[in-house]
């Protein structure tokens, strides 16, 4: 049988999602918690590969076991066998032709700037750091040329894999809250560091360094090169994922009550 679950992680105790050989990773302490529940080996696929650092509240993995277990076994179970700074969230029984990676049709990340002069003493593994004043509204503008589908090779690192570099962005937004900007950004696949390249880009419009039509033009020119430097991994988030509605997965990170 095939299971979907929901996930949630702390990304500044891993060196990302991808199970390594040398160092730990969120793939490792997943596999190993879902085989000691299981009693057999497990294998977990997930939704989207986080680098070191990244962290996710609404990540979602699939996995297969002939285990027979209720749902409250497998959460509890699983939790049990976890290290602290991972939490299964929610699961649920999906039919075979699930897949958490290729079947989901989009992605929301989001990434966090405190931006005051003083660096973050409490929770600096969240946020990013810019000490000069941003005007939001400004990279909220130039943002927005990003909507629809276009070639992202602008921001695709070089270690990239992917076949080619078009992507669909269907929503982003760039807001406020008092000495935190946050970056809210939704597309049906990301390249490698596309969000943290963007933000690297929006960040000297919004000091206005840059134009808004130089955001656009280093976009549309397609060259990694002009465009800025890539922003620190831990202000990144995997918030969310969405799936054909007939799975009926949650979108939103919350734990299932268990009644």
């Amino acid at each position: 049988m095939r299971y979907a679950m929901g996930i949630e992680y702390d990304g500044a105790e891993f060196f990302g999602w991808q199970r390594q050989s040398h160092a730990s990773s969120v793939q490792q302490s997943v596999e190993d918690a879902l085989t000691a529940v299981a009693n057999h080996p497990v294998t977990a696929t997930c939704a989207g590969r986080t680098d070191t650092g990244v962290h996710a509240r609404g990540q979602v993995v699939h996995f297969d076991s002939a285990s027979e277990r209720s749902d409250r076994q497998w959460i509890l179970g699983i939790n049990s066998n976890l290290p602290a700074a991972v939490r299964a969230l929610w699961i649920r029984s999906v039919d075979d032709g699930f897949h958490a990676r290729f079947g989901a049709f989009s992605r929301t990340y989001q990434y966090s700037i405190l931006n005051r002069w003083v660096r973050p003493a409490i929770g600096y593994a969240y946020y990013g750091w810019c000490r000069q004043a941003l005007d939001e509204s400004l990279m909220h503008e130039a943002a927005q040329v990003l909507l629809g589908k276009h070639d992202f090779s602008a921001f695709r690192s070089s270690g990239c894999s992917s076949q080619h570099a078009v992507r669909e962005v269907t929503d982003i937004r760039v807001s406020r809250k008092n000495d935190v900007v946050k970056i809210d950004i939704s597309a049906n696949a990301f390249l490698y560091h596309m969000v943290r390249n963007i933000v690297g880009s929006l960040i000297p419009v919004g000091l206005g360094e840059q134009s808004v039509q130089w955001f656009a033009d280093i976009f549309n020119g397609g060259d990694r090169k002009l465009a800025g430097v890539t922003a620190d991994s831990q202000g990144l988030c995997f918030m969310s994922v969405r799936y054909d509605p007939k799975y009926n997965l949650p979108e939103v990170a919350e734990a299932f009550p268990f009644s």
